[in-house]
């Protein structure tokens, strides 16, 4: 069966996803060292020792996302964040940054090691030198790649793969996206803010409701209609003569049907997005995905997605899984 891999963004969250059947959970520390860095999100030392007792009593594992990029000068937060880490029984650490996987590969050579989506690496000679050099056990891959792609990737590595299936989409291959610190002046690839609420405005315009990122006008609205959350590349402009969803339409990625083939592609790990969502929402997603992963384990059909209510916009898409672009 492949691992189910669950976001956690509160203690709260991680005992859902642990009680509905995650067979891994995935959290950050409270700070900059992870890319999900908004507040009232994410653990304290002492909360993720309490989280790791907790998911293995049960059979769970935790993996600690210190995916971010360290700042020049500030490199001892993110060595202490490995150390805590470990401390803490964390069953492995989800890396990107270079300088940070070699000091975790000489200072904590038994904390095992994953590669971030962050680093994008996505073909094989990218994956087989992480896993020489530095060790690393399982590669998250970023949502570029077909199935196919995937399929033969996996015939020429020999680490784990772990794949998206369900959540939020980014518009190009992770760790490459500067749109967020171009409007706001902080980066999700090193701060770990994508559009921060810091810097976030909304304004009446007329009849309108204005929706503004770092003074640039993302959505306008009517005043009557639901105001999205102004994240740029889902945003609305002007190209040409088209006007509309230029970079990413707001949708969700939804693979669920696409499990048996994933699993015949070699994948390993099965990720679900959502470490900024309610311990409701990560429930019923882990829910449904344990079902799921279960039936294709016992050579069973999959059951009926019943999550398309959880979806941006209540719409999904396979992304580039089908490669199906316009």
């Amino acid at each position: 069966m492949m691992e189910l891999v669950c976001p956690a963004g509160t203690p709260a969250a991680l005992r859902a996803a642990v009680e509905t059947g995650a067979h891994a959970v995935y959290c950050g520390f409270a700070d900059e060292t992870n890319a999900r860095n908004f507040p009232g999100l994410n653990f304290s030392p002492e909360e993720l020792a309490e989280a790791v007792a907790f998911a293995h009593a049960r059979g769970a594992k935790v993996l600690v996302a210190i995916n971010t990029f360290p700042r020049a000068g500030a490199e001892p937060l993110w060595h202490r964040a490995l150390a805590n880490a470990e401390a803490a029984g964390a069953d492995a650490v989800i890396l990107a940054d270079i300088g940070l996987l070699a000091h975790a590969a000489d200072r904590h050579p038994g904390l095992r090691r994953h590669l971030s989506v962050q680093a994008a690496a996505a073909n094989p000679d990218a994956i087989n030198l992480y896993a020489s050099a530095f060790g690393v056990r399982r590669v998250v891959l970023p949502r570029v790649l077909t199935v196919d792609e995937i399929a033969a990737i996996n015939r020429e590595i020999d680490v784990e793969t772990e794949v998206f299936v369900f959540g939020g989409l980014c518009v190009m291959a992770e760790g490459r996206c500067s749109l967020s610190s171009y409007a706001t002046g902080q980066s999700p690839n090193m701060n770990g803010v994508c559009s921060p609420a810091s810097h976030v405005v909304y304004a009446e315009e007329g009849s309108d409701l204005a929706a503004r990122l770092g003074g640039f006008t993302i959505h306008r609205t009517p005043k009557s209609a639901p105001a999205p959350y102004p994240t740029l590349c889902k945003g609305c402009f002007t190209s040409g003569e088209q006007t509309g969803h230029i970079f990413e339409d707001p949708v969700s990625l939804d693979a669920t049907h696409l499990i048996p083939k994933l699993a015949k592609a070699g994948v390993s790990a099965l990720k679900i997005e959502g470490r900024q969502r309610s311990r409701a929402y990560v429930a019923q997603v882990v829910r449904a995905f344990r079902a799921a992963v279960e039936a294709q384990a016992a050579g069973l059909p999959l059951p009926e997605s019943v999550l398309a209510r959880l979806t941006e916009g209540q719409a999904a898409t396979a992304g580039a899984y089908a490669k199906t672009w316009r």
